[in-house]
């Protein structure tokens, strides 16, 4: 096994915070950062749906928002009675 090479790092406070509050159980701050790296962004995904596909997931999202809405308005009504 190869010799384990470190490097450091200056973050600011605000930075540094962040960094902690993502940091999991157990996990070193450079097992955070090479999971935060690795991390796939929503616009990786730009591209791989067509037009239609991406209007259809948006309706989708809004529908089931709608009703995930009229169902916690319902459950206020039953605990407000």
């Amino acid at each position: 096994m190869g010799d384990t090479e470190y490097r450091n790092v200056r973050l600011t406070e605000d930075a540094y915070r962040q960094l902690k509050r993502r940091k999991r159980e157990g996990e070193s701050f450079s097992d955070t950062v090479e999971r935060i790296a690795g991390e796939r962004s929503l616009l990786d995904l730009k591209g791989m749906l067509t037009e239609e596909e991406a209007e259809s997931m948006r309706e989708a999202i809004h529908a089931r928002d709608k009703r995930s809405r009229d169902e916690l308005d319902r459950l206020a009504e039953r605990m407000d009675s």
